[in-house]
C-alpha cells in the first residue's frame, strides 16, 4: 500500500506545485485565456459532462459499496467530502471572489473564453468546490484501492504493482481532468481550483490518517 499511495501522494503534489508554479508566472486572466485557448464543440461537451460528475454521478457511485456491505468506504468519503464541503464553503463565503466572468468585464482587451450552453456564475469564485470533490473522490480510492493491493497481491508480483500504480496515477488524471473542467468552462480560475483541490487532497489524506485504525481494522469481515 505505502508504495502505490506515496506514487499518488507525490505525484498529486508534484501536478499541484506546477499548478501553483504557473500561478506565480502568469498574470491571472492572461493565465485563464492561456488556459483556454483551445476549444472544440467535442470538447466543449465532453468538459460540460466531465464538470457534471461533481455535482451527482459521484455522490451516488459513492453509495454503490454499501450494497457490499463495505460500509466504511462510503463513510470515509462522507466525513471527507463534508469536511472538504465546509472549509470550501467557509471560504467561498469570507473571500467572495469574483468569477471569471465578472473578472473579464475590467479587461475589455482581452477575449473571454467561454462555452455556449454553461449558465456562468458571477461570484463565490474561490475556491472551486468541484475540484476538492473531484480530489476527495479520486483521493478516497487511491486509499481504498492501495489498502486492497496490500491484502491481497503477492508482494512478488511485478505485474500486479504495477497495474496499481498505474490505477492510482489514472485516479490523480480523472481528478485533474475535473479540475481543469472548472478552467475550461470558465467557471473558476486556476487558483479556484489549485486551491480547491488542495483541499480535496489533504482532507482526505488527513482523514485516513487520524482514522485509518477504525476505517480499515475491520475491513476484512464486512
Amino acid at each position: 500500500m505505502k508504495n502505490a499511495l506515496l506514487v499518488y501522494s507525490i505525484s498529486g503534489l508534484v501536478l499541484l506545485s506546477i499548478g501553483v508554479g504557473l500561478l506565480y508566472t502568469y498574470p491571472k486572466l492572461e493565465l485563464h485565456c492561456m488556459l483556454n485557448s483551445y476549444h472544440t464543440g467535442f470538447l466543449d461537451f465532453f468538459f460540460k459532462c466531465y464538470s457534471f460528475l461533481a455535482e451527482c454521478p459521484l455522490y451516488v457511485f459513492m453509495l454503490i459499496p454499501l450494497f457490499f456491505k463495505k460500509y466504511r468506504i462510503t463513510i470515509f468519503f462522507a466525513i471527507s467530502e463534508l469536511t472538504a464541503g465546509a472549509i470550501s464553503y467557509v471560504l467561498k463565503q469570507s473571500i467572495s471572489m469574483e468569477r471569471p466572468l465578472r473578472a473579464f468585464e475590467t479587461r475589455p482587451d482581452l477575449t473571454f473564453p467561454f462555452v455556449e450552453g454553461v449558465d456562468l456564475h458571477s461570484s463565490n469564485s474561490f475556491p472551486s468546490g468541484h475540484s476538492s470533490t473531484f480530489f476527495v473522490f479520486c483521493t478516497v480510492w487511491a486509499i481504498v484501492l492501495a489498502y486492497r493491493y496490500q491484502q491481497t497481491a503477492d508482494p512478488n508480483d511485478r505485474k500486479a504493482k504495477i497495474k496499481i500504480i498505474l490505477t492510482v496515477l489514472g485516479l490523480l488524471i480523472f481528478a485533474a481532468l475535473g479540475a481543469y473542467s472548472r478552467v475550461y468552462l470558465s467557471q473558476h480560475f486556476l487558483s479556484d481550483v489549485c486551491v480547491g483541490s488542495i483541499i480535496g487532497f489533504s482532507v482526505t489524506h488527513i482523514v485516513y490518517f487520524l482514522g485509518k485504525n477504525k476505517l480499515f481494522k475491520s475491513q476484512n469481515k464486512e
